[in-house]
């Protein structure tokens, strides 16, 4: 059911694996083959780059959401202790308003085919298989995938295999671990937690829950995956850079955004007890006495 994925996947890498060899060979250079690590990199650009339009759809669908929170809060208030009609109404109030809540999880959702593809053809170069033609590789693809490491460690090693295998998986997957936790921060923290219960839960999966499943998977993930993985958070959180500087939350009601004064601040430039008022302060009494 999956192999017109791994089909895809594979071609794709091959793609990019035979232009960078057709630049420089081997590509060898500091016990690395620089030709198969650039082409799982550009298996992650190719792929953003499809995206990018369902990107800015969900960055779009965001901004919806923002708009209908007080309504949402006020639907929260007016429906208290019935979740039953809160729900209901909520959900009429997304038709009528042409909204999505689970627009924010699609760009992930589409992307979850892609990345069991590319875990299961570099799973494969790291094991072996008795039949190397499958999904359109050749034998000598093949055996060069299989060959291919990074600062000496095969891309399809694990944590498991220990040595190096261990100490590398280890620094990537903690790298990866924590781009993930960072690009869904980001967009919270410029967004703003939703007032829908479900978004809201929505929001929490993706900042704790995924990264949390990250740290049992980065001993499993073959280097190769971990590679893919990281560069795609990298490329994500400049891209949400990007986008939230363009397409900026939109200021509700219209209202400016209120200034945050640190406490301590004001409590220093508040006027002390028995203190005498300052010029500024005497002509706006003269004035309201002569008023």
């Amino acid at each position: 059911m999956m192999d017109w994925i791994y089909t895809i996947v594979s071609k794709v890498l091959l793609l990019w694996h035979s232009l960078f060899d057709k630049l420089w060979g081997d590509g060898t250079w500091l016990a690395t083959n620089w030709d198969w690590v650039l082409a799982i990199v550009f298996l992650v650009l190719t792929v953003r780059v499809i995206l990018f339009p369902l990107f800015i759809k969900q960055i779009r669908s965001q901004r919806a959401m923002q708009t209908l929170q007080p309504q949402l809060k006020a639907l929260q208030e007016k429906h208290k202790g019935d979740k039953e009609t809160l729900q209901r109404e909520m959900m009429e109030l997304y038709r009528r308003e042409k909204a999505n809540p689970l627009m924010g999880c699609l760009p992930l959702l589409i992307q979850m085919p892609i990345f069991f593809g590319v875990f299961h053809v570099i799973k494969r170069l790291g094991t072996g298989t008795s039949d190397e033609t499958l999904y359109g590789w050749t034998a000598a693809q093949f055996q060069s995938g299989m060959a291919a490491d990074l600062f000496g460690v095969s891309i399809g090693a694990t944590f498991t295999n220990g040595g190096l295998a261990a100490v590398l998986c280890g620094i990537l997957g903690i790298v990866m671990i924590i781009t993930t936790y960072l690009t869904s921060r980001q967009m919270i923290l410029k967004t703003g937690w939703s007032e829908d219960p479900t978004q809201k839960m929505m929001q929490k999966l993706m900042l704790y829950g995924i990264p949390a499943t990250l740290i049992i998977s980065a001993v499993a993930f073959p280097l190769g995956l971990i590679i893919y993985w990281t560069t795609t958070n990298l490329f994500t959180l400049g891209q949400q850079m990007w986008v939230l500087k363009k397409y900026p939350p939109p200021k509700m009601g219209g209202k400016p955004e209120p200034k945050i004064v640190d406490p301590e601040v004001a409590k220093a430039l508040a006027p002390k007890v028995g203190a005498k008022p300052t010029t500024n302060a005497k002509r706006k009494t003269v004035k309201k006495n002569v008023g």
